[in-house]
């Protein structure tokens, strides 16, 4: 049998508390949305199977708060002219860049994709696409992610839950 330090079972046992997990869940989805490289796929998991009564408030959560760090990839991006005129000049920068000034700010509907998505909202800062439309994109391929995923691991690892 396994002994584990007191302070871990508690800090885990906080965290599968509802106003524990909705928070904690809140600053791993904002964080990931950043160009740190962490992800939030398996904090939202986890709360929703401790707490399957969570399942909307959890994505809701989980929502804003990676679509409120793509915000702050798009800031980040506005003011990093001199860090992209650096760059610029590649074909692959050129094309990416041609590409998504021909989408405007409905490219952000991408900024859920893993490795590209983070850096592509900092992008549509940088060409000083509108903040809100942006914004507005990146909620909805953000909750269509998590939506999509949540209901993927909940149907291959079933349990108890029922959304």
């Amino acid at each position: 049998m396994h002994h584990y330090p007191d302070w871990l079972v508690l800090f885990l046992h906080w965290l599968a508390m509802p106003d524990a997990s909705l928070g904690t869940l809140f600053v791993i989805a904002f964080i990931s949305a950043t160009l740190l490289p962490l992800g939030s796929e398996a904090a939202l998991f986890a709360v929703i199977k401790l707490n399957p009564d969570l399942f909307w408030p959890a994505i809701a959560v989980a929502t804003v708060g990676n679509t409120l760090g793509g915000g702050l990839n798009w800031f980040m991006g506005y003011g990093a002219h001199k860090a992209v005129d650096k760059a610029r000049g590649s074909p692959t920068q050129v094309k990416a860049l041609q590409w998504l000034s021909r989408f405007g700010p409905k490219a952000c509907l991408l900024s859920w994709l893993p490795a590209i998505g983070d850096p592509l909202c900092a992008v549509a800062g940088w060409l000083k696409f509108p903040f809100w439309p942006c914004l507005a994109y990146m909620a909805i391929g953000k909750l269509a992610r998590y939506v999509a995923l949540t209901t993927a691991l909940l149907w291959v690892f079933p349990g108890t839950f029922t959304p």
